[in-house]
Formats: C-alpha cells, sequence, structure tokens
C-alpha cells in the first residue's frame, strides 16, 4: 500500500500544547476509525509552523479525505517512491 507525507501549514504548531496536540490526536484516530482500517496514520513531526505527517493509504483521495473529515490542513500530500536510511549506504 501507498505511503504519503502529508504537509500541514499550522502556523504556531511547535508552541502547541501537550493537551492541543492530544486533543488533535484523538481527533485524527476518531476520523481514521470511521474510515477504516485501509488508511492507517503512522507518525507525525511538529516544526515550528508546520506538521507532516506519514500515513499509509490506498490513495491521495483517501488522505485528502481524512484531512477534510478532521478539519485539518493538508498543504501538500507527497507519495513516498523509496525510503532510503543508513544501511541504504552499505548496499
Amino acid at each position: 500500500m501507498p505511503r504519503y507525507v502529508i504537509e500541514r501549514d499550522i502556523p504556531g504548531a511547535g508552541q502547541l500544547s501537550a493537551a492541543e496536540l492530544k486533543a488533535i490526536s484523538q481527533k485524527s484516530c476518531s476520523v481514521l476509525q470511521g474510515m477504516g482500517p485501509q488508511i492507517q496514520w503512522q507518525q507525525s513531526y511538529v516544526t515550528g509552523d508546520k506538521v507532516y505527517c506519514v500515513y499509509i493509504a490506498p490513495d491521495e483521495a483517501a488522505v485528502r479525505e481524512h484531512a477534510r473529515q478532521g478539519g485539518f490542513p493538508a498543504n501538500r500530500v507527497s507519495e513516498v517512491t523509496t525510503i532510503i536510511d543508513p544501511v541504504t549506504a552499505e548496499a
């Protein structure tokens, strides 16, 4: 199944409290539960004014539908074509 990186422009994201991040996470999980197991949230990285999320989904439309239902921005959705890591250098 394809993997996607979602770039979300959220001004002040890095200043969100633990309670705010928990509420956002709970909303995301609630939407995912309603959409079924074909879309999965792996993790997110919170930076100053952006959140980068990694999802497994059947297609970009499913990622965008999750964002719509959750009320989250999805400013850029990019399909991951290859994953590299330090082991790649050894191959």
